[in-house]
């Protein structure tokens, strides 16, 4: 199938480029292209065709309202509640708790500079694929 503007790159505006693509490698598990500490922009890239990367540029303003565009998670195996807590422990925030008691919903977090996502059950949860 042929699209007539595919994506190619999502866009972070960024204080540290270099700083959130890590973040984001390790949340992602795309590696990090060939740059350094002090680049302006950083990109990290799946490698598969028709998969957009995520390219960060190094910005001087700061992150002041909501995103108006934010990323959604879904861990392809296990669940979202040990992804959160694996998010936690890279540096990222809650920002609003959206889990139901019934075992739904989902929970928005914030990376190292402040852009939020979402983290949604993980696909076994969803029955999206077999455990």
């Amino acid at each position: 199938m042929s699209f007539p503007n595919p994506v190619r790159h999502i866009t972070f505006d960024a204080h540290d480029p270099y700083a959130l693509a890590r973040f984001w490698s390790r949340l992602t598990g795309y590696p990090l292209e060939d740059s350094g500490p002090d680049d302006d922009e950083v990109l990290i890239s799946p490698g598969q065709p028709g998969v957009p990367g995520l390219l960060f540029l190094r910005v001087p303003d700061t992150k002041t309202v909501k995103n108006r565009v934010h990323l959604d998670i879904q861990p392809p195996s296990g669940t979202r509640d040990a992804e959160v807590e694996r998010l936690l422990g890279l540096g990222a925030s809650v920002v609003d708790d959206r889990r139901t008691d019934d075992g739904l919903g989902w929970v928005v977090m914030a990376d190292i500079e402040g852009n939020e996502f979402c983290v949604e059950r993980g696909a076994v949860e969803r029955g999206a694929v077999s455990s």
